[in-house]
């Protein structure tokens, strides 16, 4: 296969840059009158404005083209189908079929995936329904008031996101914690002051064999048996969602109560399935599946609608072109809702888990840049904090905003307080995008009176890209359409650099390196280390310092 950098497609859009890339967006909106409101789309519930980035039809067209070039549409098809696009692991990729409404049918190996998917769900449902209500007691006949979620990665990362995004809709006389550092002190601190006889664990391991899981896991175990003081506990205290139910029965937790995974969904897509069962206790099976059609909206826009008008695809060429092109190496995710505190966490693990790759699905070298690095906070927080950098630095950073029409704080009869701050709020979304775009000039400053020695320190280049994304209010719906945005653009980018964006084998070494390490920190001093200096200098030091 030709290289990426080799391809026509490619290098018409390295011509198109050397011709557009020193134009400024204030030129590009004063030519075009429109620009605003034809750079724009919507789809499930979210408008995008991407009238901001430094583009013009022509840029969006020869995008386009790369995108055919690339077959895009034939690989979102075969994903679809469950094809093993997952080519190093040999694995379909079926993320999507967790959102599949239950009339659907999808055959995967002689298996009704989607049959399978809402046996889980309905599973989950009844479970679910049984800690909100407080009909599943623990051991000593008392209700479940606190839920602990125990994983790592994206067994952690989708649900505490999609807990603190949609705790507005959750059961506020349950406590939800999360736990996945492996350093002992997150586990004793969300379990501080917590009586085991109320507390539920949920451990969220494919394997069952997840280091940093498994270990919190025992601890947790050991916890709540040190004051409940028998075994037969903890089939009323755990419960798995695992494919390892050998394992599962071994630790103490009834078949019952362990929820299966499958091959086909990898962790930082799995938000949607049986990882998900803190969300669905937090916020109830309705919202959930709310949650759930929100995603599926956007599946069927993703699968469906033409390039140009592909929000998705979109988004995701405009992240080719400026990663490749116009050689930002990172993307800011900017959310104007506290309650999107952790989606730039979220979607850190997203993008850079699945396209921080080099190599090509055959192989090869990639030959330009892959996955930027994402990175990010709410606003107004930001503002005070690194913006500065946006606007005035040296480094080009992309920024998505995101922001909502309507506030989720609750007003108190023809008292609007709280809509007047949400006013602020967006004026400063608004304001910021603006000013990342145009940015104030020398001869603006000068006409205002700035002192002459100030004005280099005050100029504002702009000609900063950035995407804004709105909508109605943070529903779960809301939250499903983003998250399925976001996954489909890192594929479509995944798809232009021809890499595997469903393997992590850069983390798989890590973890084997970090397990040989452990037995030699445990071992003798004596015992003599083969790494290189450093390594075992420092495991020398941490040996003498204990």
């Amino acid at each position: 296969m030709k290289a990426l950098n080799a391809r026509p497609a490619w290098l018409a859009l390295a011509t198109h840059y050397a011709q557009i890339g020193s134009t400024h967006l204030r030129d590009l909106f004063a030519a075009d009158p429109e620009r605003g409101t034809r750079f724009v789309l919507e789809a499930a519930g979210l408008y995008l404005d991407y009238s901001k980035n430094r583009i013009s039809g022509e840029t969006i067209g020869l995008l386009a083209s790369l995108a055919r070039d690339c077959d895009l549409y034939e690989r979102i098809a075969a994903m679809f189908r469950g094809e093993l696009i997952n080519t190093t692991e040999q694995r379909a990729v079926l993320h999507t079929a967790l959102r599949a409404p239950a009339c659907e049918q999808l055959w995967v190996g002689g298996v009704d995936v989607v049959a399978q998917v809402h046996c889980v769900l309905d599973r989950m449902s009844i479970f679910s329904e049984q800690i909100r209500s407080g009909t599943w007691c623990g051991h000593t006949g008392k209700p479940i008031r606190h839920v602990i979620n125990i994983g790592i990665g994206g067994s952690d990362l989708g649900p505490v996101m999609a807990y603190d995004a949609l705790k507005h809709y959750s059961q506020r006389n349950l406590e939800m914690k999360f736990v996945s550092n492996v350093d002992g002190t997150a586990l004793a601190e969300a379990t501080h002051g917590l009586k085991a006889e109320q507390t539920l664990f949920i451990i969220c391991s494919k394997s069952f064999h997840t280091q940093e899981t498994l270990t919190n896991a025992l601890a947790a175990r050991a916890w709540s048996l040190s004051q409940l003081g028998d075994e037969a506990s903890v089939v009323r205290h755990f419960v798995a969602i695992s494919t390892n139910t050998e394992a599962t029965a071994a630790f103490g937790i009834a078949p019952e109560q362990t929820f299966p995974l499958w091959d086909w969904v990898g962790g930082r897509y799995s938000m949607a399935s049986a990882i998900g069962l803190s969300t669905m206790i937090a916020i109830g099976p309705a919202r959930f599946r709310d949650m759930l059609a929100g995603m599926r909206a956007m599946d069927e826009h993703f699968l469906h609608a033409p390039i140009e008008r592909n929000m998705p695809v979109m988004m995701g060429l405009l992240a080719i072109w400026n990663n490749d092109f116009l050689g930002a190496s990172t993307q800011a995710i900017l959310p104007y809702e506290q309650y999107l505190s952790r989606f730039p966490a979220y979607l850190q693990q997203l993008t850079m888990e699945s396209n921080g790759k080099h190599v090509t699905c055959d192989g090869a070298a990639v030959g330009c840049d892959t996955s930027p690095v994402v990175w990010g906070e709410p606003g107004t927080n930001g503002q005070h904090s690194f913006y500065q950098l946006l606007h005035q630095g040296t480094r080009l950073v992309p920024c998505d905003f995101i922001g909502f029409a309507h506030s989720l704080i609750p007003c108190q009869g023809d008292d609007r307080f709280f809509d007047n701050q949400h006013d602020l709020l967006m004026a400063n979304l608004i304001a910021a995008s603006e000013a990342l775009a145009f940015g104030k000039t020398a001869s603006e400053l000068y006409a205002e009176g700035t002192e002459e020695a100030l004005v280099p320190h005050r100029v504002v280049g702009g000609n900063r890209p950035s995407n804004t994304l709105l909508a109605m209010r943070l529903s779960p719906h809301t939250l499903g359409a983003l998250v399925a945005l976001y996954e489909h653009s890192v594929f479509t980018q995944g798809v232009i650099w021809d890499i595997d964006s469903f393997d992590q084998w850069g983390v798989e070494f890590g973890k084997v390196l970090a397990g040989l390490v452990l037995a030699e920190l445990t071992e003798s001093e004596h015992v003599a280390l083969a790494h290189d200096s450093s390594t075992n200098a420092l495991i020398r030091k941490y040996r003498h310092l204990q």
